[in-house]
């Protein structure tokens, strides 16, 4: 479990009047290289949008169970629905969670929408969120290629939402309500782990806790217990939260971190209910080249490198 650490969640506003946008760079890239995780306001995806979202992932996954199966994930797409099958290293446990995910190329080809008869408006739903947070996703890493020396648009050239090898993705999270004989069972909604992409897009729902960091190997809250020090990510409406991935550390030859995260089971004294969020995992397309400016790695590309990280993480 580690020790609760009092960490700042710097808060930057995308839409600040008073800022240039030299200083908005200057604060993303501060708030990321020092804990890789910051939230943003001002982003410009209406907080209805963001509630219509969510209301249409609870009623998918208020589905039955066979019609969500119809859907399910093929083996190596990570698209489409998924429950119950992850099961982290970090806890040898399977995550308690189901989650539906869309990766765009793949969502047709392998018919993983729900038809309007099982869900109507699903698919223009999920369709407009997702291009709102791509947006989102590169904006943001628009301004962190300024201040790695690239182009305004080199990242959006690698995150090409019209590319038959754009891997971004959308997911869809249900962590489902826990009885309070449930809470001592050493399990969790989402075991510890760092995230493969370069950039991660987090919508939570007030009142929906759970989510924390660990930058590093930090340790707890004196530097003297030898545990890690966890720090809650509180959800505020209308707040995106985002964290850097292993990728983007990687192209920033490691000047932004990419931080251990976890999602824990509720306190007794908490919300015991259904924990609902949706992500977006800005993965640079198959055939993008991961070259860092400082030469610190070798250029692989995006694919190849997700599969060296999904190996190293998964395979046993």
């Amino acid at each position: 479990m580690g020790v609760e650490v009092e960490r700042e969640i710097r808060v930057i506003d995308l839409a600040d009047p008073t800022a240039s946008q030299s200083d908005i760079d200057d604060a993303l890239w501060s708030a990321a290289a020092d804990i890789g995780f910051f939230q943003v306001t001002g982003h410009g995806i209406p907080l209805g949008d963001i509630d219509a979202a969510f209301e249409m992932a609870a009623r998918f996954f208020s589905l039955p169970a066979d019609v969500k199966s119809k859907r399910q994930m093929p083996a190596g797409t990570n698209s489409g629905w998924e429950h119950m099958t992850q099961r982290r290293p970090s806890t040898g446990t399977l995550d308690r969670k189901e989650s539906y995910q869309v990766t765009l190329p793949r969502m047709e080809r392998l018919d993983l929408w729900p038809t309007d008869d099982e869900l109507a408006d699903f698919e223009p739903v999920m369709r407009s969120f997702e291009a709102a947070n791509h947006a989102l996703a590169m904006r943001v890493l628009a301004s962190f290629g300024r201040k790695l020396g690239f182009d305004d648009d080199f990242f959006a050239q690698r995150h090409d939402r019209g590319s038959s090898d754009y891997q971004s993705t959308l997911r869809l999270l249900h962590y489902p309500g826990v009885g309070v004989d449930e809470l001592d069972g050493g399990e969790w909604r989402a075991g510890a782990h760092t995230d493969f992409d370069c950039l991660t897009l987090l919508h939570q729902r007030p009142g929906q806790r759970g989510l924390q960091l660990c930058p590093g190997s930090d340790v707890g809250a004196d530097g003297a217990t030898g545990e890690l020090g966890w720090t809650s990510v509180e959800p505020v409406a209308g707040a995106v939260t985002c964290n850097i991935g292993d990728m983007l550390m990687r192209w920033s030859d490691d000047r932004l971190p990419s931080t251990l995260h976890r999602v824990r089971m509720p306190a007794r004294d908490e919300y015991l209910g259904p924990r609902y969020s949706i992500a977006y995992f800005a993965q640079a397309d198959r055939d993008a080249v991961i070259d860092p400016p400082a030469g610190t790695y070798e250029p692989i590309t995006a694919h190849d490198y997700l599969q060296q990280r999904i190996a190293a993480n998964f395979a046993r």
